[in-house]
């Protein structure tokens, strides 16, 4: 996987000017022996492979533009807790996936879960929180949207992103920190309906249907719809090629391959 130096990129922030052009911001690294903190993120204004290996070599009103972008800042900020927690490398779905090479997109998306599972900790940034503490109440007026609760809980690929890492720390709109996963497992129970066994032992903590994992997922959404699909792979422990445009087929493929490999008729239900 390639990851952040949060270092480098810090001090290339620090260098914005350019008194030094080159900063090699990303490194090929494996996740299985490598020590490294993991972002998981509702998307936005987002900065690219591209954008974010290039960016000394932009023109200035270019390069400014980026910096601007929240996904920018998310990158930053980001770096900046890792520091604090003493994490030297950081993995960021959107910047640290060259999505030109189909085959580093597609072994990025089968092997995402494992790389949360193995993160030291995962930064859960809910941005549409305000507040300082977590929301532990339904509230339509302020998350009209997403059924009561922030956003990032309505997404189809942070399901994995909440169950696969062993630490997941919560941080608001303006990088606070609202709590983490073991000390939230009965509010975040409320709201997932995920047990907190698992929230807390990860799936290996509580024997589970396919049809119980596949509930979790029901109300989730994702911006392409064979997503829905690839963003549980990692839940059942399977892997299939990844063919955008093929639809809603996605999905058939993805019961046909856990009937495949796990004895399971609860999928039926689905």
């Amino acid at each position: 996987m390639k990851l952040l130096n949060v270092e480098v990129v810090l001090n290339r922030e620090k260098d914005i000017q350019g008194v030094q052009s080159e900063y090699d911001v990303l490194r090929e690294l494996d996740d299985e022996i490598t020590s490294y903190a993991i972002l998981s993120h509702r998307w936005g204004a987002e900065v690219g492979y591209e954008e974010m290996t290039g960016l000394m070599k932009m023109e200035e009103g270019k390069r400014d533009e980026v910096r601007q972008r929240c996904g920018y800042q998310k990158i930053i900020k980001s770096c900046e807790q890792a520091t604090k927690d003493g994490h030297k490398w950081l993995w960021i779905d959107t910047c640290c996936i060259d999505k030109r090479s189909s085959s580093e997109l597609s072994e990025a998306i089968s092997s995402m879960y494992r790389w949360y599972q193995n993160a030291q900790v995962c930064y859960a940034y809910l941005n549409d929180v305000c507040e300082s503490i977590f929301p532990t109440v339904q509230d339509n007026g302020k998350f009209d949207q997403s059924n009561g609760w922030p956003e990032w809980f309505m997404r189809g690929w942070t399901l994995q992103e909440l169950v696969a890492p062993k630490q997941v720390e919560f941080f608001n709109k303006d990088w606070v920190s609202i709590g983490n996963k073991r000390r939230l497992a009965p509010a975040l129970e409320d709201i997932t309906r995920i047990p907190r066994d698992v929230l807390t032992g990860g799936l290996a903590a509580k024997r589970l249907s396919v049809a119980q994992i596949m509930s979790w997922a029901a109300h989730r959404k994702t911006t392409r719809v064979e997503d829905r699909a690839y963003s549980l792979m990692g839940l059942f422990g399977v892997n299939m090629p990844m063919l955008y445009g093929e639809g809603r087929k996605a999905f058939r493929r993805l019961q046909l391959e856990i009937i495949r490999e796990l004895s399971d008729h609860s999928i039926f239900a689905w």
